[in-house]
């Protein structure tokens, strides 16, 4: 057997393209939304390689036109299920103790097939199925998504070299990074094809073998981005992916001896109900399964006297209107001194009121539509309450039609209590809430920021005192696990803002870092004695 060094490409961050109209890639991407248009596309199960066209069907339809089923998703049965958690156990003996460098070659080559020829595939289903404009499925089905498959292989490399620092005269140390026994489950969220397509590569890049559950929305992107690795040269069985009932996919995995990690984004009550579910049944497992979760936020941005009110209303309108606020970082709360809100308030609220509402595929969309009826009917709630209640004034937008597509518009609230429900619940959809604060309170409001929501992700603040800055990151230090400073509280970059919050946000392992891989490997220490030992009692002294 020969021994090969090497070394993984240096990573870099995938260029934005901007599909200027009647450029080539364009024209490409303009291709693929027809084609998936026109045809109502069969989406298997994916068990050991097999693509499984299993009777049970469930539609998925487009969010801005509910009444197109452009998708049809086969649903996994009992059988399938305890067929797929045996076939991901076979690929240990061979995936798992592959050298990594060849692991590594499998998503190098797949981001080099995602920047290039299947690009505007996965670009495609996710503007379409995931309902976002060309502009956030480029930062998320794209970019984000091909920085994390160069990303993690440079991280892998780092992970797999940890060793001790020293050895003893006549011994050598070393450590071993060996993959988690049994599979990983992936329970990915709609609202990003790059992080549900990471949830299962971060694990199976490590050399683990993972049953890889995609929201339903999310699905059509999902199983592209799996073909990518299949064509890639991912063997069979590595990754299976599955949809279907998720309490029935959970009870079969939970139930398994063989379950060595759950890598989960979603929302805060599932992941406790998984954490739950895994503690009922520690004993019966053959490891302590690993639980890796991202989950809810309540992005706040807290605006000090001293903040540029132009950056303030521009950061406001992107962080909490992109992608109808369906991002857990979303600017969902703002804290605004009375001394700036006079000048802030009319900008804010014409800026927010001129968003256009349409389909993805309409350039000139800025807010397209909720994912399903579920999330709409969500959102209409926490509407109606401000619309409803005497704390809460609505100060543009407020209306919500779900007749062809399931819109909301973008809606500005000012609460008249920093601690309301409209300041401290995720509502996952197109609404800031703003409460106003007098300047000579500022230090009781920040401490009110503090402890008003129960969340740890992302949080911004506004200031151009720089002992303000440090004081304000100073008192929210456990507010954020991701904070910017006189920027928009979301679009974390790989490799640049390692991603995750703690809290009620999850367990803040850091997404687009090696600190997530970490978590996917089980260390080994080696020690070997080169002189052996010919006395068993100790000097004398």
């Amino acid at each position: 057997m020969t021994t090969t060094a090497f070394s993984v490409p240096s990573p870099w961050n995938e260029p934005v393209q901007s599909y200027e109209k009647g450029s080539v890639v364009e024209e490409k991407l303009s291709s693929e939304l027809k084609a998936r248009r026109d045809k109502v596309q069969e989406i298997p199960i994916v068990i050991d390689g097999e693509h499984i066209y299993a009777g049970e069907v469930e539609d998925i339809v487009l969010p801005h036109d509910h009444k197109k089923v452009a998708a049809r998703s086969h649903k996994v049965t009992s059988a399938l299920m305890q067929r797929a958690i045996e076939s991901s156990s076979k690929p240990q003996s061979v995936w798992s103790q592959l050298p990594q460098r060849e692991r590594c070659a499998v998503f190098l080559r797949a981001a080099r097939r995602m920047s290039t020829i299947d690009r505007y595939k996965v670009l495609a289903s996710t503007m379409l199925f995931q309902n976002k404009t060309v502009e956030q499925a480029e930062l998320d089905a794209a970019c984000e998504a091909i920085d994390f498959l160069r990303y993690q292989a440079y991280f892998a490399q780092k992970v797999c070299a940890l060793a001790p620092e020293t050895s003893a005269k006549g011994e050598w140390n070393s450590m071993e990074a060996r993959p988690l026994e049994g599979f990983v489950l992936a329970l990915a969220p709609f609202n990003f094809t790059a992080i549900s397509m990471n949830l299962a590569v971060a694990p199976a890049l490590m050399g683990c073998s993972v049953i890889w559950k995609p929201s339903l929305e999310a699905l059509p992107a999902s199983y592209e981005c799996l073909k990518i690795f299949e064509e890639s040269g991912l063997p069979p069985g590595v990754i299976n992916m599955v949809s279907g009932d998720p309490q029935m996919i959970g009870n079969f995995a939970f139930k398994s001896s063989k379950l060595s990690g759950v890598h989960f984004t979603g929302s805060t009550a599932t992941f406790r109900h998984i954490w739950k579910s895994v503690g009922e049944r520690i004993s019966s497992y053959d490891s302590y399964p690993r639980l890796v979760g991202e989950t809810g936020g309540k992005g706040f941005v807290f605006v000090h006297p001293s903040a540029d009110t132009q950056a303030v209303i521009s950061s406001l309108v992107r962080g909490a209107f992109e992608y109808q606020g369906q991002k857990c970082s979303a600017a969902s709360r703002a804290y605004i001194p009375q001394s700036l809100w006079k000048v802030i308030k009319e900008p804010l609220l014409s800026l927010t009121s001129s968003l256009k509402m349409g389909a993805p595929d309409d350039r000139d969309t800025f807010v397209a539509a909720l994912i399903n009826h579920k999330a709409w009917n969500k959102v209409k709630g926490y509407l109606d309450l401000a619309h409803t209640q005497d704390e809460y004034e609505v100060l543009c937008g407020g209306k919500g039609d779900d007749s062809e597509g399931y819109f909301i518009q973008p809606t500005v609230v000012q609460s008249l209590h920093p601690n309301s429900q409209l300041m401290s619940e995720e509502i996952f959809g197109p609404v800031l809430t703003v409460y106003v604060y007098a300047d000579d309170t500022l230090w009781d409001v920040v401490r009110q920021c503090e402890k008003t929501s129960p969340y740890g992700l992302s949080g911004a603040i506004f200031a151009r005192d720089r002992v303000a800055v440090y004081n304000l990151s100073r008192i929210l230090r456990n507010s954020a696990g991701n904070l910017y400073i006189n920027v928009k509280p979301t679009g974390a970059v790989v490799g640049q803002q390692p991603f995750g919050g703690s809290r009620a946000s999850g367990t803040n392992d850091k997404a687009g870092s090696h600190l997530l891989l970490q978590r996917w490997v089980n260390y080994r220490t080696i020690k070997e004695v080169f002189c052996l030992e010919d006395k068993f009692l100790f000097p004398d002294s």
